[in-house]
């Protein structure tokens, strides 16, 4: 359970960005009432390359997300911890509990990193949407329709896409380098029953049947690029939309709930989508049975 204080920190700067979506909402209005399928692009590099209002949000995110990293980590770790370190150590006190019996004791200090930072992006791409000016500010092109400078950047499936691929391969590396290709084709091809425990007839049938199996299953590692970035797409898209739908209706109050769903369910699939990813790492190098010691959070996050 979070402490008065660690509810202080988390919760009152959630409520201030939320006050502050609202009023900037109301502030700087717009003619469109919800956000478009596709992202707008805003400019064309020799015609060839696009640059979508997406794509911005997103490198807006990115360069925000290395400077508060280097401001937190850039002078060490304090044995008196600075607000930055001491959320840092929460994060990671709360997440490290779950995530290390679903990785296994092997892997689990070399996962960790890229999970706690996969969640953070997550979780800041799938709030931008209630940050002031993102899905506000913009301009009315020669055709008369309103573009954004910024968009909701999960609220494009490009970006979803991108990271749902980020996870895929990085499953690759670590299954790769803490459990090996022979564990991969064994636990996907390899015949589950024992050859001395049923007969030499069923154990062959049983071989062929456990390949068929391993190819449909090939198939759905495949798929997992299609269901993450899907359904992280999906929530957030259906989320702004409804955001939009809301204040079109009635610009005060009526909003005001729909604001905290987003909230929780920006939360929830940045979590889903984390938790997911070390699942399907857990699958072939968690062995069972492996306790890691509990060292402190700040070890952890210096090593």
């Amino acid at each position: 359970m979070l402490s008065a204080e660690e509810r202080k920190w988390w919760i009152l700067p959630l409520l201030g960005l939320v006050f502050v979506a609202l009023l900037m909402s109301r502030l700087l209005p717009t003619t469109a009432a919800a956000v478009h399928w596709g992202a707008t692009e805003l400019y064309s590099i020799g015609g060839k390359f696009p640059i979508t209002d997406a794509m911005v949000t997103n490198w807006v995110i990115a360069l925000a997300v290395v400077f508060a990293v280097r401001r937190i980590v850039g002078s060490g770790f304090s044995a008196i911890p600075t607000r930055g370190q001491a959320a840092l150590e929460i994060l990671v006190e709360k997440l490290r509990p779950i995530l290390e019996p679903v990785v296994g004791r092997r892997a689990f200090p070399h996962v960790f990193p890229f999970l706690l930072v996969l969640f953070v992006y997550i979780l800041i791409e799938n709030l931008s949407g209630l940050l002031p000016g993102v899905g506000t500010l913009g301009f009315v092109d020669s055709a008369g329709r309103f573009r954004y400078f910024f968009r909701p950047a999960n609220a494009d499936l490009n970006a979803t896409l991108g990271l749902a691929l980020a996870s895929f391969f990085s499953w690759i590396y670590f299954v790769g380098r803490y459990a090996g290709p022979g564990a991969f084709f064994r636990d996907t091809f390899g015949n589950k029953a024992r050859h001395g425990e049923v007969p030499t007839p069923a154990y062959a049938v049983l071989t062929v049947i456990f390949v068929g199996v391993g190819i449909i299953d090939i198939i759905s590692i495949f798929f997992r690029i299609v269901s993450l970035s899907f359904r992280l797409y999906g929530n957030i898209f259906g989320g702004e939309n409804l955001l939009g739908n809301m204040s079109g209706l009635f610009a005060y109050l009526l909003p005001v709930p729909f604001y905290f769903l987003e909230l929780l369910i920006g939360i929830i699939q940045a979590f889903v989508f984390t938790l997911l990813t070390a699942v399907y790492v857990g699958l072939l190098t968690n062995h069972g049975g492996e306790n890691l010691p509990q060292n402190s959070s700040k070890e952890l996050v210096e090593s």
